[in-house]
């Protein structure tokens, strides 16, 4: 606490020092007080809300348990369920009440986790999803809490009996993913939903009626949130960035009509209780808390300060040089508990701090270990000068892409790992080296035994005479070549080997692949293992798998195998395309090739050519390899998707390049000489296995949580049954005995000191032959190997008891009696058939004891009538393992493999795969770590099973990076950890003025109060700065828990606040949210876009709301692997299946839907895309995968992404989902957003040809450019007969805009519809905001818009329109997707400013003309038919990278793209701008538009009213409209 104590004479001594100087400042204060009228400071202030009314916190907590487990949510539910009547009514209580409760369930780590996803809302979506869920029902009239079973609904509890007793007569309702199902005995129970309100006492009533029931086993209960009555007030959000971004002034395009002020809200917003509130070297907060006295002469002396400082006179170049450096010193100066605040004032509030940090001075220590640290960055992260990066506990977070929902979803991972860690007595320091340990499953590639006689090989590289000139030497391997060239060497390095039946469709082809690689001599050698029926009473006569196999025999013994393979080829080619092999494509070859053999004493019942049949049906089923066909490389099986024939010969020569540099590695070390069998060496490596099963190597693995540590047992059975599942789990643990190879380790006696990395844990009712055999593998394998340990869980069919469980009760008996070695061999007894049979016979147990076994002792415990170890399993297997009664399963390191399937089989060789996936993956690291631990053997070896359970069952994050930074004395910001604590491990790399740091500030400043931290901030200073780094204001919105107010309720909720804002510069409002949240401005008279404080009052309050959540996807045609351009897929519900809808694109086969939480129905669109495609698959999805409707749940903040694959239908293989001229029926086409008016028609009047109206699409930002936009809208009326549709970009429009259009479009008579695309994130972002605005001009027309819309004309918002459009609709593209004008070239005097007249663009242009963007035609159909879109986006992709291309982004990239999608170039009169273009050709001009003029600057408005004589009419009149609109508002 040293630090503290120092404060009040640091201060006392400044002032001290300083007296003259205070004194000055506190005498001109008070002199400034009388003068100053109440000029108070100028603030921005932005919230963001969501549409949904605001929800329940009770409610997010139980849904942050539930993520926890479903055990912990429904403690909580049973914890909380009267929780109205146990506190006093103030929010606060309420809130205190849920956390007391909460923290009953969880670890403080987690309960601070809660407490900020509380602060974040991010359950808020969660429990909105289900009320979405509960309006679709929809809830019976008059119910506050209901429920539903099978699709009846009601509220009556009456009710309930008369509907469960033929609920099993309907079908099951779906359950979604996000359930809460209470664990129950009879999983056929009928299904009841209750809809209800936790808390509330509807609730507690329904709750423990369905309770009761659910214990009993007669329903399964689903608890879903239901409120019935929402809250008035909305969600405030957190975890967005606000940006205050100082707009360059050139070309003035400000609005001047004056905004009414009106009373604001949220003006009370400015606090001054900061902390640090430093201004120009004054600590404010200090000086407050010391001088209370002075405190309104200290408020003065601030005020005066600020106003001296704001005005930002702009730096000489030599001043900004060294400003990063300087930033950089003024943070490390600081003391490191202040060291963040400071940085994150400095970053967020640059522009006005900029002068003076460029005083600072910085120490050479810290500008030489800054730029010795940056080789290390650049070195290991890749990070440049200024570049930034973030890792926690060694996960790299990248702030553009993650957002704070899943940071928060990592730390709580982490959390929950370290806590597993510490509770298994693992102390913090050796946390974080076992967490290093990567033990992801790697999908290595496990490959069999292809030295099998099954195999038929039709050739060998060593042997065969046609590779003879080739070198034979392996050395020949490491002589150079040119990169991609296969080597030809005499050796069989490279195997092929195809398991085929040859009746199957796709076997010629895969055949005739091998026969490419065959015939172009590729040094490969190819097998071939035929797969056909077995049985003796099938003969080749009948059966055309066998008929293939008997000749290929034949003909391989009377010339050789090439021959044969050749001739099955014929065979093969015989089958007409579609169709199957039968048996006379075998006979018609071999009549063939053979005119004078009798064919029957080929291929009928007494053939002498039946070699191989039943033994390569033995080797398929006993590799365990998969459905049919499969293709071996060197053992390995290659994936389903690439035994494509064209796909299979690219991965083939790909696996020959990847391999040849194994071998050169082996070859170079000397593992591998000329006189070694290869084959054999490659049959060595550790990845082959005798057998693959593809139940272990799946990706998707379940894991018993075994972190626990208690000390209970499974022999007290009463108390057993009341633990949760984590210490049913410890209880287990403990009391297993465990056989090994030596012999069998207890708890008491270790009789060897070795760690076993590897435990199995056999599952199964041992009194069936099935349970025995399972185990009698194990015990087997276990007895070839020194890794493992052997336990056994018994699962009896029957209820136990003394009478049946023989078997199970001798094993258990000779476990806690014998010798290690004696019980294994009486178990290994026990287990064999003969054995079970005898004893079941009646045989006496005594007469299969082993020599040296105690038989008393053991009789004594064989005959004890207490089965309480067999009744505990029996739980276990029920509750925790969820088998049904005798089912088998194993468990290795606490991974469940099971239930296994009747009959399935799981051998010896299954064990031996398992446990090398162990060793290999996780087992050896974890066993090493745990040594340096130095325990005994038998707790080690549990450790490592414990440990490996925990690790792996983590989600298959990224690696972690190990940094080992070399200097972080001078140059890092240190904030050290609780003792004794678990900590995470932070480090971030930061510029401190940069983009990125004024993010990163708030976010470490979060983390530090939320977690426990050992935090380190290493400075990345860029040099020799030339511009001024941030132009920009910056608040980040986060707290890291809720807030109150004095009396107790809660505080308004989280804002961003920028206070005492210089007032001369022009400020541009941007919201950076998380990538998948689509938000709109609403209430706000200012100007958002053009933000002038010094005309302001007090306060710009901006109002932002979360108006969709997005919903992402990729769709592919699995028949071609492209994407279906133009597909059309509609999201909806039950009732209203069409809500909203899009169009797939090209690129990645992207396509965006939006919607708010709740779960939606997405189908393919009825009409061309519904009648070509179905949907063949779907991943991320919540239904199952044979449902036609797909539902997708959207139920948190974080981004939502889906595939889907489609297929066309048989009969429409050959349709086409573009076609020109298609007329698709344009109903529902984005109803939610058309709010047009087709003024003034009655509805009998027929509609008019939808051919006959002019789309008019345009954008606009800021209230200057939305007066400009009402302008041109109002001379396109004027002037064009032809009704008209707007469209507009809705993500910018201003509120006002958008009340305002509605009215307008009544009074004059014209359609509108407002679209909208969020920036899709995979293509590069573009920060500022008239870039992105440019790029919506250009890059999403194809999918803006539906596909009825045939051609659309963009014209600009400050365009004036002289003449009917309709003209320009119809005019001849001939053939091009779109036309613009060209630039002017009459205005001689503005030659200098052309600049596409040199340089560059006259070479790219080679003689065309450069057009401009102002005002183009485009025609849909054409656009998408050549995938215009998708090229414009391919080209934005690649050249947006560099910062200084694309200048002009809306009129470069057509210009750029001109060879590759055509423009025709529109008449010049066409567009008149008095910029470009002279005098004289204004008389014939049609539009005309107001460009920036380069040389005079001259602003926009000056500039309308002085060219366009009409335009002041316009404006005129358009102001009195609105002036009645607003009265009529009013």
């Amino acid at each position: 606490m040293a630090t503290h104590e120092a404060d009040p004479e640091a201060g006392a001594g400044f002032c001290g020092k300083m007296w003259m100087l205070c004194a000055a400042l506190l005498a001109l204060c008070s002199v400034h007080s009388v003068h100053s009228v109440s000029g108070d400071s100028k603030a921005v202030t932005t919230t963001l809300t969501t549409k949904w009314p605001s929800t329940p916190l009770l409610l997010e907590a139980s849904e942050y348990l539930a993520e926890e487990s479903q055990d912990k949510f429904w403690d909580f539910v049973e914890a909380t369920q009267n929780i109205e009547k146990d506190h006093d009514d103030t929010d606060r209580a309420y809130y205190d009440l849920i956390l007391k409760r909460a923290s009953a369930l969880l670890s403080p780590v987690q309960l601070n986790l809660l407490k900020f996803a509380l602060s974040l809302r991010a359950y808020s979506a969660t429990v909105h999803s289900f009320q979405q869920i509960a309006s679709n029902e929809p809830p019976p009239p008059g119910c506050k809490a209901f429920f539903n079973v099978h699709g009846q609904t009601s509220c009556d509890t009456e009710r309930l009996k008369v509907m469960l007793d033929n609920a099993l007569e309907r079908p099951k309702p779906h359950l979604f993913k996000g359930d809460h199902k209470f664990p129950s005995a009879n999983p056929d129970a009928p299904i009841v939903i209750l809809y209800a309100e936790l808390g509330t006492t509807e609730f507690s009533r329904f709750h423990q009626l369905m309770l009761a029931k659910a214990n009993k086993g007669l329903i399964t209960y689903v608890l879903r949130h239901f409120i019935s009555n929402p809250s008035k007030g909305k969600v405030l959000l957190s975890g967005y960035g606000v940006e205050l971004a100082i707009k360059n002034q050139e070309y003035k395009a400000k609005d001047d009509t004056q905004v009414q002020a009106g009373a604001d809200v949220n003006a009370t917003v400015i606090g001054e209780n900061d902390p640090v509130d430093e201004v120009q070297g004054f600590l404010f907060g200090k000086l407050k808390t010391n001088y209370p006295e002075l405190k309104e002469q200290l408020k003065e002396l601030r005020k005066h300060l600020i106003e001296s400082t704001n005005e930002m006179a702009p730096l000489k170049v030599w001043q900004m040089q060294d400003l990063s450096f300087q930033t950089a010193a003024r943070i490390l100066a600081a003391p490191s508990v202040d060291a963040l605040n400071v940085m994150r004032d400095l970053s967020q509030n640059f522009p006005t701090k900029a002068r003076s940090i460029t005083r600072t001075v910085v120490n050479s220590e810290i500008r030489k270990e800054i730029e010795e640290n940056q080789k290390y960055f650049k070195g290991t992260l890749g990070l440049q000068p200024g570049e930034s990066a973030l890792f926690i506990n060694g996960f790299h977070i990248d702030l553009d892409v993650q957002d704070i929902f899943s940071v928060f979803d990592m730390l709580r991972n982490e959390a929950r790992v370290m806590e597993g860690l510490r509770s298994l007595h693992i102390d913090t320091p050796y946390i974080h080296d076992i967490l290093k340990l990567h033990v992801q499953p790697s999908d290595s590639d496990y490959g069999v035994d292809i030295r099998s006689p099954a195999v038929n090989w039709i050739n060998n590289l060593e042997t065969d005479g046609r590779y003879a000139s080739w070198p034979s030497n392996v050395q020949e391997l490491l002589r150079p070549t040119f990169p991609g060239v296969i080597r030809q060497i005499r050796k069989n390095f490279h195997n092929l080997v195809m398991i085929l039946d040859p009746t199957l469709e796709n076997t010629a082809e895969l055949i005739s692949v091998a026969e490419m690689f065959y015939s172009n001599n590729i040094p490969l050698r190819i097998g071939l293992v035929f797969v056909v029926n077995d049985s003796d009473e099938v003969d080749g006569m009948q059966d055309a798998g066998v008929a293939l196999l008997r000749a290929f025999n034949y003909i391989a013994d009377d010339v050789d195998s090439q021959m044969a393979f050749d001739a099955i080829i014929s065979m093969l080619n015989r089958v007409p395309s579609g169709g199957k092999l039968k048996v006379e494509h075998v006979v018609g070859v071999l009549e063939k090739r053979y005119p004078y053999v009798e064919i029957s004493s080929i291929l009928g019942p007494d053939s002498a050519y039946d070699n191989n049949r039943k033994e390569g049906k033995a080797y398929y089923e006993q590799t365990g390899v998969g459905p049919l066909p499969v293709v071996l490389y060197n053992g390995m099986p290659l994936q389903r998707e690439q035994l494509d024939p064209d796909e299979l010969e690219t991965v083939v020569m790909h696996k020959i390049l990847e391999t040849t540099s194994f071998f050169q590695r082996t070859v170079y070390l000397g593992e591998l000489n000329s006189d070694h069998d290869v084959v054999d060496f490659i049959m060595n490596q550790p990845n082959v296995v005798p057998r693959i099963n593809s139940r272990i190597l799946s990706t998707s693995r379940n894991y018993l949580d075994l972190s626990a540590t208690n000390n209970h047992f499974i022999d007290e059975y009463a108390r057993f049954l009341f633990l949760d599942t984590k210490d049913k789990n410890a209880a287990v643990a403990n009391s297993m005995n465990y056989m090994t190879k030596k012999g069998m380790s207890t708890r008491d006696a270790s009789d060897d000191g070795i760690i076993r990395p590897v435990t199995f844990w056999v599952v199964g009712d041992f009194d069936q032959p099935s349970g025995r055999q399972l185990l009698y593998d194990a015990i087997r394998h276990m007895k070839t190997s020194n890794n493992v340990r052997l336990g056994v869980i018994n699962n009896p069919s029957e209820n136990p008891s003394n009478e049946k469980n023989l078997i199970a009760r001798a094993i258990w008996a000779a476990m806690q009696t014998q010798t290690a070695n004696n019980a294994k061999n009486f178990i290994t007894k026990m287990a064999k058939e003969e054995t079970a049979q005898a004893l079941y016979g009646g045989r006496d147990i005594a007469e299969f004891a082993v020599g040296g076994m105690d038989v008393p002792l053991f009789k004594s415990a064989y005959e004890s009538p207490n089965v309480n170890f067999l009744l505990a399993h029996s739980a276990y297997c029920r509750d925790v393992l969820k088998l049904q009664k005798g089912q088998r399963a194993v468990i290795s390191n606490g991974r469940i493999i099971g239930p296994l399937e009747e009959g399935e089989v799981f051998n010896q060789d299954d064990f031996l795969l398992l446990e090398s996936i162990i060793l290999k993956t996780s087992g050896e690291r974890i066993k090493g770590k745990i040594q340096q631990l130095g325990m005994v053997e038998d707790r080690a070896s549990d450790l490592v099973m414990k440990v490996d359970a925990l690790l792996s069952s983590q989600p298959k994050g990224e690696a972690r990076i190990e940094h080992t930074f070399a200097e972080d004395r001078y140059s890092a910001v240190k904030v050290r950890p609780k003792e004794e604590e678990v900590y995470f491990d932070v480090v971030a790399v930061v510029d401190p003025v940069t983009r990125d740091a004024q993010k990163l500030a708030p976010l470490l400043l979060v983390l530090k109060q939320l977690v426990n931290v050992n935090l380190r901030v290493f400075m990345n200073c860029q040099s020799k700065l030339s511009d001024l780094p941030l132009k920009s204001f910056y608040r980040y919105v986060l707290e890291p828990e809720i807030s109150f107010m004095a009396d107790s309720s809660f505080a308004s909720g989280p804002m961003a606040k920028f206070l005492d804002m210089p007032q001369s510069p022009l400020f541009t409002l941007n919201l950076n949210t998380p990538e998948s949240w689509m938000i709109e401005s609403v209430h706000t008279r200012y100007d958002l876009d053009n933000i002038y404080l010094e005309e302001i009052d007090s306060v710009v309050a901006a109002e932002y709301e979360l108006e969709y959540l997005l919903l992402e996807g990729h769709c592919f045609d699995v028949t071609t692997g492209q994407p279906p351009r133009g597909l059309q897929f509609t999201l909806g519900t039950a009732s209203d299946p069409v809500i909203v809808d899009t169009i797939v694109m090209a690129n990645l086969g992207y396509f965006q839907l939006k919607a708010n939480p709740g779960a939606w129905i997405l189908r393919l669109r009825k009409g061309r895309s519904d009648d070509i495609y179905k949907i063949y698959s779907h991943d991320g999805t919540d239904s199952p995968a044979e449902a036609d409707d797909l539902i997708v749940v959207l139920n948190t903040f974080k981004s939502k992404i889906i595939k889907v694959k489609v297929q066309k239908k048989p009969d429409m293989m050959n349709e086409e989902l573009l076609i020109d001229g298609t007329h698709e029926n344009d109903s529902g086409f984005w109803t939610s957003l058309t709010r047009g008016f087709t003024g003034g028609s009655k509805p009998e009047e027929p509609k008019q040809e939808k051919d006959d109206v002019i789309n008019i699409f345009s954008v606009a930002s800021g209230h200057l450019y939305e007066r400009f936009l009402r302008i041109m809208m109002m001379s396109v009326l004027k002037h064009t007969k032809t009704p008209v549709k707007f469209w507009f970009l809705k993500n910018y429009l201003s509120p006002t805009f958008k009340e305002f259009i509605p009215y307008m479009a009544e009074k004059y008579g014209f359609q509108y519809e407002l679209v909208q695309y969020k920036w899709p994130r995979w293509l590069h972002q573009q920060t500022e905001k008239q870039r992105i605005i440019w790029g919506y001009k250009i890059l999403f027309l194809d999918v803006l818009f539906p596909l009825a819309v045939d051609k659309f004309l963009f014209v600009d918002a400050d365009q004036i329109v002289r003449t009917d459009l309709k003209e320009l609709r119809d005019f001849d593209l001939e053939g091009a997707p779109y036309g613009y004008t060209p630039f002017c070239e009459s205005r001689r005097e503005m030659d200098g400013y052309r600049f596409w007249k040199s340089g560059y663009w006259a070479s790219h242009l080679a003689g065309r003309k450069y057009h401009i963007s102002a005002l183009y035609v485009v025609d849909l159909k054409k656009f998408r038919k050549i995938a215009a879109g998708d090229r414009l986006r391919g080209q934005y992709q690649g050249l947006s990278q560099d910062p200084n291309s694309l200048s002009n982004l809306d009129q470069d990239l057509p210009n750029n793209m001109i060879h590759q999608v055509p423009i025709k170039s529109l008449p010049q009169e066409w567009l008149w701008c008095e910029t470009w273009c002279d005098d004289a050709s204004k008389q014939k001009a049609k539009t005309i538009d107001l460009c920036n003029n380069p040389q005079t600057k001259e602003p926009k408005l000056q500039a309308a009213v002085r060219i366009v004589a009409e335009w002041s009419d316009y404006d005129q009149e358009i102001k009195k409209i609105y002036n009645n609109f607003l009265e009529e508002k009013e």
